[in-house]
């Protein structure tokens, strides 16, 4: 090689991103506490008063991952007004594909008519969402895509252990979807996120089977140690917690939920602020959790066109990431 290598061009996307268009998914199967206290040593107010669940939905045997992604991200599409013609990349952020090849998301693109899309899968587990919009984001200002859909998609029910009592009552099945496009202002802020690979023990997969965690250990994790990271993403947005008008937490347990909320709202956030509490009858979805919560609170009328929302996603790795949105 002789002389200086040549100066390569750098693309320029949009000045900044918003989210278009959602959707979202479950199976049609209902499972309630009493469905699963005919099976384990539990019952309805034993599951209501630790984790907050009423009922969540469970995948039939031939309901899967992509099947349930493919319905999400054509619903965020139809929801946008935006053709399938008109998406580059599409991003699939899962833990519970039955196996790493082939992956979700070029079979999701394909089946919803996306051709020649960039597609991969994304492995943060419950704080996948939040990960997969954040480099959506970044990719449409670089100038890397145009228009990119996420999907979070999970089917726990195939790595729960079905007699496990704590973790059987938590888990459920679905998919939420987000059609991430360029704009002039600013609908999606700088993303916080970060992880703690030493506390990697509190959930795994035991005997590469089912998933294992320290519930306790968990729980005195994310209710002290997810509240900065909200925090920290308002910063990054320039936002102050009083502007926030909702949060919408990863949907891992209801009491992780409320604690979040009242650290946030010690710190500034409004009384008014809504929180998601989708969890009581959807269960904890992963993934798929946070965009579940967003499509039903706007179809409740809970949340609107809008609002400032402030999502922040955590769970196995561990991995958390954060957030400020504003709801289409």
């Amino acid at each position: 090689m002789t002389g200086r290598p040549p100066a390569l061009s750098l693309t320029h996307g949009a000045p900044a991103t918003r989210v278009l268009g959602l959707g979202s998914t479950q199976p049609d199967r209902v499972v309630t506490n009493h469905d699963l206290a005919a099976r384990m040593d539990t019952d309805d107010q034993w599951i209501r008063d630790r984790v907050g669940i009423v009922e969540r939905r469970f995948a039939d045997e031939d309901e899967q991952v992509v099947d349930m992604a493919v319905t999400a991200g054509a619903k965020a599409l139809a929801d946008a007004g935006v053709a399938p013609a008109d998406v580059d990349t599409v991003i699939v952020p899962n833990c519970t594909m039955p196996a790493p090849i082939p992956n979700a998301a070029a079979q999701v693109a394909d089946r919803i008519g996306v051709r020649a899309a960039g597609a991969f899968d994304l492995n943060a587990a419950c704080a996948g969402f939040c990960y997969g919009l954040g480099i959506a984001s970044d990719l449409i200002r670089s100038g890397s895509a145009g228009q990119v859909l996420v999907i979070g998609a999970e089917k726990l029910t195939d790595v729960v252990d079905p007699d496990d009592r704590s973790t059987a009552i938590i888990f459920a099945d679905g998919a939420g979807a987000a059609l991430v496009g360029p704009a002039t202002d600013a609908g999606v802020g700088p993303v916080a996120w970060g992880s703690a690979g030493d506390l990697v023990d509190m959930i795994y997969m035991r005997e590469n089977r089912y998933i294992f965690q320290e519930g306790q250990s968990v729980f005195r994790w994310a209710t002290t140690q997810v509240a900065p990271v909200a925090m920290r993403a308002a910063e990054l947005a320039g936002v102050e917690l009083s502007d926030v008008d909702v949060l919408i937490p990863h949907q891992a347990n209801l009491r992780i939920v409320e604690a979040i909320a009242k650290r946030l709202r010690a710190k500034g956030a409004r009384e008014d602020m809504v929180v998601a509490d989708d969890i009581r009858y959807s269960g904890n979805t992963s993934s798929a959790s946070i965009p579940l919560a967003l499509d039903h609170m706007r179809a409740a009328g809970t949340v609107d066109s809008g609002d400032v929302v402030l999502a922040v996603g955590f769970g196995a790795g561990l991995s958390y990431a954060a957030q400020i949105l504003i709801c289409p």
